[in-house]
């Protein structure tokens, strides 16, 4: 049929109204009738293009409307071995109860007067780090704030070795100057001394900057200067010293061969401020987190810009909840810090019952390794056991393994399904191993 007649041949929009199910009146018609002009829209659009589909309107329409009623953000299983796996929201978050209705978000109780949000984690954060402490929604928004606050106008000296790109093309330079503050290099991408910082030390200077390399590893004729060093040259010359340590390692993880700098650590080094991520090696929820001396916190906290940049409710109460197990040590509460203190053999006994549990599956339980993942640890591997599964078609086995519900996303490595316990939580195992026996035929 000619594309004329086709684009003739398609229904008025109340020609759809009535060929759809009596089921469907519970949307609102305004709705309803704004999904029959997008559906007919698109119709043309392939027509005219030659891709047209035999579906007709009305079924478009109604599948439409039925996507309209499921979020968008679902629970998804990872079984991929990677901990902080930043398409699937990196740390995994514990059970939470949202409170419902009203909350002493900035109302002090005792006082009966107006209140800060602050209140809610920098108890919690001074007890950690033993200095105060502020959030704001993400790291990135943490670094623009310190620089804007303590050197727009000026010159901020960072080595050369830690101008550092992070994820979705995020860089250090561009923020620097999107602050207002000035780069100044100092030292080689490889060796950087304290002499550099030394010589580079202007009337512009602001602030001496050190950046946590933490999604990357520079090895072999390297150096540069220790922390507590560039805080002794900072004291020397009247300036502050700030690092960004992004990965926000607050519990010592050295036992489970993971190797970060601590932030507690790089206080006592004699840094005034410091910033990291709070749903990365913190285990939280996505937040900016800037702990220093209490003078230097107070002025970030009055710069207009905290404001716009502070966190809501919801992200404080899983903060709170977050950096309280923490304090008290519960890593069963933090499903991150849980995940990584897993030992091999308690992983390959849970693999070994998951494939006891899927009759028939062509699978076998090997040794690999886990990942930390979320741009933390690179070339820090952690030992565990993988279940390697085989399949005539191991694509086809992975998207159905994607596309089920809940959705289970594994990873594809020799030609084989792969799925690594590390990721998976005790209380999604049985769903696991149905998912499994459906991807077999065995339901």
């Amino acid at each position: 049929m000619p594309e004329s007649q086709k684009l003739r041949a398609l229904p008025a929009v109340h020609e759809v109204l009535e060929r759809l199910s009596p089921a469907l009146t519970r949307f609102p018609r305004a709705l309803v009738v704004a999904e029959i002009r997008r559906t007919l829209d698109h119709f043309r659009a392939e027509i005219l293009s030659g891709r047209a589909n035999g579906l007709p309107p009305e079924a478009r329409v109604e599948q439409a409307l039925l996507a309209l009623e499921q979020p968008s953000l679902r629970r998804v299983i990872n079984a991929t071995g990677v901990v902080l796996h930043t398409n699937l929201g990196r740390a995994p978050l514990g059970a939470v109860s949202m409170l419902p209705g009203y909350s002493n978000l900035e109302y002090d109780l005792p006082s009966g007067r107006r209140g800060t949000r602050d209140v809610h984690v920098s108890g919690l954060l001074e007890r950690l780090l033993g200095a105060p402490g502020i959030a704001v929604n993400n790291n990135a928004a943490a670094i623009f704030l310190a620089l804007h606050e303590l050197a727009a106008g000026g010159e901020v000296l960072v080595s050369r070795g830690e101008l550092i790109e992070i994820g979705d093309g995020f860089r250090i330079p561009d923020i620097m100057a999107r602050s207002g503050a000035l780069l100044r290099e100092v030292g080689t991408t490889n060796r950087t001394r304290i002499e550099d910082y030394r010589d580079a030390i202007s009337d512009r200077t602001r602030l001496l900057l050190r950046v946590h390399p933490s999604n990357f590893r520079i090895v072999g004729f390297t150096a540069r200067p220790e922390l507590r060093e560039l805080a002794a040259l900072g004291r020397e010359r009247g300036l502050l010293v700030y690092e960004d340590l992004g990965s926000g390692c607050i519990a010592d993880l050295r036992a489970f061969g993971i190797q970060e700098p601590l932030v507690g650590d790089s206080l006592k080094a004699g840094a005034d401020l410091v910033s990291f991520s709070g749903d990365k090696l913190l285990g939280g929820p996505q937040a900016g987190i800037l702990a220093g001396k209490p003078e230097i916190v107070a002025r970030l906290r009055r710069n207009p810009l905290f404001r716009a940049l502070r966190v809501d409710k919801i992200i404080y109460q899983v903060l709170e909840n977050t950096l309280r197990h923490l304090l008290l040590e519960r890593w069963e509460g933090i499903p991150a810090l849980a995940m990584i203190r897993q030992s091999p053999e308690e992983i390959r006994a849970r693999s070994e019952s998951i494939l006891a549990q899927v009759p028939g599956i062509r699978a076998a339980v090997v040794p690999g390794s886990s990942v930390i993942g979320g741009g933390a640890t690179p070339e820090q591997p952690i030992p565990t056991w993988l279940i390697a599964v085989e399949s005539a078609d191991v694509v086809d086995a992975e998207r159905s393994l994607r596309m089920g519900d809940p959705p289970v996303v594994a990873r594809i490595e020799a030609g084989k399904l792969i799925l690594d316990l590390r990721t998976v939580s005790r209380e999604e195992e049985e769903d696991l191993a149905l998912a499994l026996r459906r991807v077999v035929g065995h339901p």
